[in-house]
């Protein structure tokens, strides 16, 4: 059983996805601070239905911006690129697992994000992510 009596607020999650960008090794972490991070029990309905997801558990993270390796000079940006972490669907798969503890799965998701967002290779993440060793 987890320690926590109360599931983490959604401030509390954002607080272990802070941490976890901070932690970033360079020379990734300066450009992972130019993207916002938002954190919301679900997504949107809208983004469920456009990405064709019924369970909106099944989306723990998601990326909303134009990726660096398609942006060009002449994009205009009409909002931050923002990485969003679902907090129900990320609190749902930590106590599934059982074998790892919140703060690194927030992060494993997080990188994720960032990944689709910086064009990283699975190397890159590899090098990121100790989830993967």
């Amino acid at each position: 059983m987890h320690p926590h009596t109360t599931p983490p607020s959604l401030d509390e999650i954002a607080a272990m996805a802070f941490a976890a960008r901070d932690a970033l090794p360079e020379p990734f972490r300066g450009p992972a601070r130019t993207v916002a991070i938002r954190v919301e029990d679900f997504a949107a309905d809208d983004v469920l239905a456009e990405m064709e997801i019924d369970d909106p558990f099944e989306l723990t993270g998601l990326y909303d911006g134009i990726p660096l390796t398609e942006k060009s000079v002449m994009d205009q940006p009409d909002r931050p690129d923002t990485i969003w972490l679902f907090r129900r669907p990320i609190l749902d798969e930590w106590i599934e697992r059982e074998d790892v503890d919140l703060p690194a799965l927030v992060a494993h998701v997080l990188v994720h994000e960032f990944a689709h967002h910086f064009g990283w290779s699975d190397d890159d993440i590899a090098t990121i992510d100790r989830w993967w060793e």
